[in-house]
């Protein structure tokens, strides 16, 4: 796979020369992850990777932690009592992959195509440095969580004790950017509410079922569904104040399976999105009783399942401007953006950031195909960047007094 040419100029990134020295070993560990891929929960080759790399490097492993979580606890060579936290994810997507790489997925329906693999060796790369150099006062915890695409990984892993074994003061977590996005080796980091909410949903109206030819005697849940959709679209432009974006999708509805057969149910199912908890609570009121409304007009029964999936994510302004302070010596001040900025993806990171002060920040990297495409492909050269980015934010939060 070949990029093109850079559309910016300007000097390279200062990586650390240890991490330089290690490069093309850490992008061997990616592409061996990539051609591996495993979703959710189900990371045990990954997870095992990692416990061997750790512990190879002399940094204490501690496992099961949201069934496949991996912690790597590591103390600085100088005297500190804080302690931070950096996490990467690992796990895939059940999508096809379509890039045509060597080191493409082996797995059918398997791919890494959110840069996952690329957060792990990132992570990895930090842990060998800091494991080499030491040259820092206090603990790092380095957490390789499973299951973030939607879910819940983080809320395993704080439920298996992560924050109670593992104590930390801050926590920081990135994620790759395609030039889709943001140039190669720009970062942003906004402080305030920078990611949004979400909430799955599962709808299934359930009538009577009968011939095509007999409608009569049917209580029909094809027109009720479609009347659902587009009254469900009705609840962020009515129930929703203007000034609080908030998005509603339907994105899939199932129903039937015969020309000749009025089907007995019908489901639908979609994501909610919103950077208030108070308006996402508005929302799933109104879904409950739109849906319930609308069966009881045709007859029907409604099951509803609304379910919180991701929390608001909120970044500390002092831990923005700590990551924003390091990307400008590592990248050069042009190249570092603090403006806020907000989207309506989902990270569950979020959960991690209710735990400790800290910031969720993204680093560019070369490729015009988005993440979640079948067609995505990483920079392996984002990987020492990320690998320095981490080193110098522990080395100077860290510092020995």
């Amino acid at each position: 796979m070949t990029f093109a040419p850079e559309t910016e100029t300007g000097p390279l990134p200062n990586i650390l020369p240890l991490i330089a020295s290690f490069a093309d070993e850490l992008a061997a560990i990616r592409q061996d992850i990539h051609k591996h891929p495993e979703i959710g929960f189900e990371e045990e080759r990954t997870s095992a990777i990692v416990a061997e790399k750790l512990a190879s490097w002399g940094i204490e492993v501690h496992r099961g932690y949201g069934k496949t979580g991996v912690v790597g606890q590591l103390k600085g060579k100088h005297e500190g009592n804080r302690s931070i936290g950096l996490r990467a994810d690992m796990d895939a997507l059940p999508m096809p992959e379509e890039t045509g790489l060597p080191y493409a997925s082996v797995y059918p329906g398997r791919f890494h195509g959110c840069g996952h693999d690329a957060h792990t060796a990132i992570l990895l790369g930090t842990a060998r440095y800091l494991a080499e150099t030491r040259d820092f006062a206090g603990t790092v915890n380095f957490i390789f969580q499973p299951a973030e695409e939607g879910l819940g990984g983080a809320r395993a892993m704080i439920e298996d004790g992560l924050f109670t074994d593992f104590p930390v003061d801050e926590i920081y977590g990135l994620h790759n950017s395609p030039a889709t996005y943001s140039k190669p080796n720009h970062l942003r980091a906004s402080p305030g509410t920078l990611l949004a909410g979400a909430d799955f949903f599962d709808i299934k109206l359930i009538g009577r079922g009968a011939h095509a030819a007999h409608p009569d005697v049917a209580h029909d849940p094809i027109p009720a569904a479609a009347e659902l959709v587009q009254a469900l679209q009705t609840i962020v432009s009515r129930n929703v104040s203007p000034t609080d974006p908030a998005v509603l999708s339907v994105t899939r509805i199932e129903a039937g399976s015969a020309y000749n057969v009025i089907p007995e149910t019908a489901t639908l199912a979609g994501t909610v999105r919103a950077f208030s908890d108070d308006v996402r609570a508005t929302i799933r009121q109104r879904i409950r009783e739109i849906a319930n409304s609308i069966a009881a007009a045709h007859n029907l029964k409604a099951e509803i399942d609304i379910r919180d999936i991701f929390s608001v994510l909120t970044n500390s302004a002092e831990a923005v401007e700590h990551v924003a302070a390091v990307g400008r010596e590592v990248l050069g001040a042009d190249r570092v953006s603090t403006e806020p900025h907000r989207a309506m993806g989902s990270e569950d990171f979020a959960d991690m950031l209710k735990h400790a002060p800290g910031a969720f920040f993204t680093l560019g990297h070369r490729g015009k195909v988005a993440a979640h495409n079948p067609g995505f492909v990483i920079d392996d050269a984002l990987l020492p960047v990320g690998a320095t980015l981490f080193a110098r934010l522990i080395e100077t939060r860290l510092a020995a007094a």
